[in-house]
């Protein structure tokens, strides 16, 4: 396969999961483009272990950074860009959707009570505080890509080819839907 897909959505919806799903399904590279924001983040010395990373002091620290200094989203955007239009690939990004012309685009929408549910048991933290940690990334990336991009993360899902909502779906069946997805519009 020659297209690249890339997945979308609000934190803790399940992105990494349906990619990594696709990317086994239809033998593609899977990258998440938080990884490639972390290698960013790892070079100004931070250190970003655990998958959580984002979700602790050091990762929203670094959110914060990022909102006064946009060179750190522009350079992983190039590279996801560049690598997207390879083909071949699977990439989880916030942005990506927006900036590139072709491929496969998936939106993933779910509650912030499903998302913060998601995350309290992925990360083992209480349901309060993933709530507040799943709101706060969402607003900030939010705010983050509207004044870097002019686009409405979240709002704006016109450029998707698919949107699916997540709430009452589990991992298994939301990755199905996706699989039909790509197959369909290959």
């Amino acid at each position: 396969m020659t297209k690249s897909i890339v997945i979308s959505g609000p934190p803790a919806v399940g992105k990494t999961t349906v990619a990594k799903g696709l990317a086994s399904e239809f033998n593609l590279k899977y990258l998440s483009g938080g990884d490639v924001l972390k290698e960013l983040a790892r070079e100004q010395g931070f250190e970003v272990d655990g998958d959580d990373w984002w979700d602790t002091e050091d990762g929203m620290k670094f959110l914060s950074q990022r909102e006064t200094n946009s060179e750190f989203d522009k350079k992983v955007d190039e590279k996801l860009i560049g690598l997207f239009n390879q083909g071949g690939m699977v990439i989880t990004s916030y942005t990506l959707p927006w900036l590139v012309d072709n491929g496969i685009k998936i939106w993933l929408e779910g509650s912030h009570h499903s998302s913060s549910e998601r995350m309290q048991n992925r990360d083992n933290m209480s349901s309060e505080e993933a709530y507040e940690v799943t709101k706060e990334r969402y607003d900030k990336n939010k705010a983050l890509y509207k004044k870097l991009y002019k686009f409405d993360f979240g709002e704006d899902v016109s450029v998707f080819d698919k949107i699916i909502n997540t709430d009452d779906l589990n991992a298994d069946q939301v990755i199905e839907i996706s699989k039909e997805t790509v197959r369909t519009l290959l």
